[in-house]
């Protein structure tokens, strides 16, 4: 499988906590934010929703992006979530991901 190097931004309901990250594999990390299999701020704060994600041609951009995203404030990750995704609806079902049980969506 090739590897796709992608920035996202995982949230535990409608606008609720947010994660940004960065990853090769997009779906194996979401399947991995999804069932706990990573330790840490995602799993303490239940962020399992995939509302936003942009892919990238290489490593390289994707985590100059990730970083530069991880310095904005709040108000700009809500603003470029719902740019694209207006309902916050879990884009990983668009992948065969069972859907979440609805929090405050």
């Amino acid at each position: 499988m090739d590897r796709i190097p992608a920035v996202y931004i995982v949230a535990s309901k409608r606008i609720g906590t947010l994660y940004t990250g960065v990853t090769s594999d997009l779906p194996g990390r979401i399947y991995q934010h999804r069932t706990g299999m990573l330790e840490g701020f995602t799993k303490r704060h239940g962020c399992k929703r995939l509302v936003w994600f942009e892919v990238h041609e290489e490593m390289e951009p994707a985590i100059i992006r990730e970083k530069q995203i991880k310095k904005w404030n709040r108000d700009w990750k809500i603003r470029l979530v719902e740019e694209n995704n207006p309902t916050w609806r879990d884009l990983a079902e668009d992948w065969g991901f069972d859907p979440l049980e609805d929090v405050d969506v």
